[in-house]
Formats: structure tokens, sequence, C-alpha cells
């Protein structure tokens, strides 16, 4: 038979006795675990609420719901309500009470996933929210998107807007350790222009003074905005004058420094001059008493000579070939060189050509008169317009019946005989295309008319219209 061991009990198992302590930790551990069941089985925790905002702002599902900044769920559905606003449904691990207020936040102005919900929850003594109740937009906050703050600029801004954003990328692209040292600086030039600011209020009497005196400066540049433009556009001119001259303009600066030299040397000695001049000066005053209204009368005439010398300059120099005086100056060697060739040419053709226009001359009433009476003789008209009879003189088809003006047919056989040899060369002198003038002014022949150009060997002065 085995010993018992050391401490055991030696009295039988039927002895052994129920106490009211071990019934109360029994009890215990079963309501604990009853409690714990709930827990785990009887639900997840989740509480579900909507909230109403003007938009989604880019949320999206599964998107972080935040109270205090620690994650507390995550947003389950967005949809459209009838009234058109978005109601976003969330879930969280607590519960929330009166006075909660949610707002949409973004971490940075790019992608979608960095939209949370921050949840503001109400004080715990106020009533807690149903579960799925609804958040309203007097409780909501909905955030402005970057897009929505642009669209509020006109639209040229925008485009400006875009062209300096593109603008700034192009001038830092590749550059950015550059940027970042000259960001660097960004805080000290801050901290002295702050104080700079400071030293400007310090008295700020003279300051109001300093503002008193721009402002009167500026009233008076704006009264006088025509001849500020006007000297602006003649100085821009004259800018832009130089800078076509820019060879000139770098060998005149390198004479400079020895033409500032000479220049010193001359002002040194120009003071003794000067003590000279003060007599002249002195007894000038008088005679420049009037000057200066003669001045002031003269700035109109000076102003209305503006466009005058910029119109000379044009001619003087314009943009473009051959179409200036410098270009005429320049092309007159060639010009004389070629006229010396062909003016003595030019001078015998006219002395040639003298006698020639002698002789028109004294053609010139005939000549006109023609083109003259040309009107006169079409005046005549019918229903298919104006209408005349032509016919050449010299075809020899009539001729005149005796001594009268009536015309007879000249046969066939006969029209060619005043073409013969024996017909002589017909010339009507100068007013022979009409019947002579009763006072003998016609033919206008020398002599006995003096400056006709025409004799009478020259012309036949029978050969005349017949009639009255």
């Amino acid at each position: 038979m085995a010993a018992n061991p050391q401490g055991e009990e030696k009295g039988p198992a039927q002895s052994r006795r129920t106490t009211p302590a071990r019934i109360a930790a029994i009890a215990v551990l079963a309501a604990a675990g009853v409690a714990l069941g709930i827990v785990v089985f009887g639900g997840n925790g989740e509480h579900r609420y909507n909230l109403l905002f003007q938009n989604a702002s880019q949320l999206v599902p599964d998107n972080q719901v935040l109270i205090g900044g620690q994650p507390v769920g995550s947003v389950e559905s967005i949809d459209l309500t009838d009234d058109d606003l978005a109601r976003v449904e969330i879930s969280l691990e607590q519960e929330l009470h009166e006075g909660t207020t949610a707002t949409i936040r973004a971490t940075s102005l790019s992608g979608v996933a960095n939209h949370y919900v921050s949840v503001s929850p109400g004080p715990n003594n106020s009533p807690p929210l149903a579960e799925g109740a609804t958040l309203g937009l007097s409780s909501t906050t909905t955030p402005v998107d970057i897009d929505q703050f642009f669209n509020t600029f006109p639209t040229p801004v925008r485009r400006a807007l875009g062209q300096f954003i593109r603008g700034n990328a192009t001038w830092y692209a590749g550059r950015g350790a550059d940027a970042s040292r000259s960001f660097e600086y960004f805080g000290v030039g801050l901290n002295r222009a702050g104080a700079l600011f400071r030293e400007l209020t310090r008295d700020e009497r003279l300051l109001a003074r300093f503002l008193v005196s721009s402002s009167r400066l500026s009233t008076a540049v704006s009264e006088r905005g025509a001849e500020l433009s006007s000297a602006i556009a003649n100085a821009n001119t004259a800018f832009g004058a130089i800078a076509e001259e820019n060879v000139a303009l770098g060998r005149s600066l390198a004479l400079l420094p020895p033409t500032f030299r000479q220049a010193n040397t001359t002002f040194v000695n120009l003071r003794a001059a000067l003590d000279d001049l003060e007599p002249l000066i002195d007894a000038s005053r008088t005679a420049t008493r009037n000057l200066a209204p003669f001045l002031r009368e003269f700035h109109p005439v000076l102003s209305k000579a503006v466009p005058v010398f910029r119109n000379l300059r044009l001619t003087v120099a314009r943009p473009g070939f051959a179409n200036d005086a410098n270009e005429l100056l320049a092309a007159l060697p060639t010009v004389q060189q070629r006229a010396s060739r062909t003016f003595p040419h030019g001078e015998e053709a006219i002395a040639a050509f003298q006698p020639n226009l002698n002789f028109i001359r004294a053609y010139a009433p005939d000549l006109f008169n023609g083109f003259a009476k040309l009107g006169a003789v079409t005046a005549t008209y019918d229903a298919n317009g104006h209408y005349t009879r032509v016919s050449f003189s010299d075809l020899n088809i009539f001729k005149y019946a005796g001594s009268g003006a009536a015309l007879e047919p000249i046969s066939p056989s006969e029209q060619y005989d005043a073409f013969g040899e024996a017909a002589g060369v017909k010339r009507r002198c100068p007013g022979g295309a009409s019947q002579p003038a009763a006072d003998g002014s016609s033919p206008f022949v020398e002599p006995p008319f003096t400056g006709s150009g025409i004799a009478a060997s020259d012309c036949n002065p029978d050969d005349a219209p017949p009639g009255p």
C-alpha cells in the first residue's frame, strides 16, 4: 500500500464541502463571459451616420474619417440627393452626440487619396445621435477646391495666371538648387524689409510730408500727361536710334576716358574764364528780361515742330532700300557719271528738234480746236444716241461744185488723179483748216505776221476750204 504524499488530505472525497466564496467567484466569471460574448458576438460596434455637403470635393469611398487627427472610421458610400447635394455615409467606432460638425479636408492640392473627413464631436453631455442620423449643411463645411478658386477669375486673368505658372516652370526647370539657395535669403529679406518699414514709420511727420509732396508731384505730372507721353515717345525713338548705332556708340564710349581727361583740364581753365564772364552776365540781365515770355510763346512752335523733325529724320534715314536722302546722295556720283555721257547727246537732240518745235508751234490752235470742235460735231443725236458723219478730206471722193459750198461726187476714173506726180504736196498753213478770217488773221504766216515761224513758201495759203 503506497504512502500518502505530505500535505494531502487524508479524509474521503465525500467529506469536501462547497463554500459560499467559491459560488461567488464562479458567478463573477460567468457574468464576465456573458459580457465578452455580447461584445464579440453581439455586433461589430460600428455607428453609421449621413453627412450632407454641397459637393463631395473629390472624396471617394474608403477615405478615412478622423477625430483629433486619429483615424476612427471610413467613408462607406457617396450618392446624390434629390436636391443635388452630396450624401456621404460614414462608419465610426464611437458614438456621436448633438453639436457634431464635419469638414472635408485635403492634405495636398493633388490627388484624391489624400482627402478625408474631419469630425469634431459634440459634447458628451449632449444627447447622442440616432443610428443613421443625418448632419445637414448647417453642421458640415464644404471646402473650396483650387479649380473653383481659379474659376472666380475672368478668362484673361486665368490665361495670364496659366502663362505665369508655365513661365515659372520653364524658369526653374533644372535650376532647383539655385532656387533653394535663393529661398534661403527670403526670410532675411523679409526681416530687412520689416526693419526698413520700421525706419520709415519712426518719424511719421516726415513720412506724411514725403507722401503729401509725392502726391503733389503725381498731380502735377498727371496734369501734363500729354507732354509726358510725348517725352516718353521721343525718348523711345531716341533710344531706338541709339540702339541702331551701337557700333558707333561703342567707339564713342571708348573715346570717353581721354575726352574726360581733356575736359578736366578744360574745366580747370574754365574757372578763370567764368570770373571774366560775370560782368557780361550782369550786363545781359537787362537784355534777357523778356526772354522768359518769348520762350513761353515759342514752346507751342517747338511742340508743332516735333513731327516736322521726325519726318525730316525719316527723309534723311528711313528703313528700307533706296527710299531716303542718304541713299539718294550716295547714288548721285553714279548718276553724274552717266549724265555726263548722256547730256551732250541730249543737247544735240534738242537742238535738232528745235526747228520741228518752231514749225509745230504755229499749228497749236488748229490742233486744240480740232479736239474742242469734236464735241460740237457729235452733239447731234437720235434714239440710238449721239452720232457724226466723218470722212477723210484727202480720199478725193467729192469736190466743191464751182465756187459754192455744195459737194458733187467725183467719178471713179478721176478719183486717183489727185495722187499723181503732177498733184504736188498739200500743206495747209496755220489757220488754214477753216475759211480765211475776214480780218486777215488767218492763215497765220510770216509775213505779214511776225513770230509765226512759217513762211508763205513753207505752205500753200490758198489751200483752205471755200466759202465765206
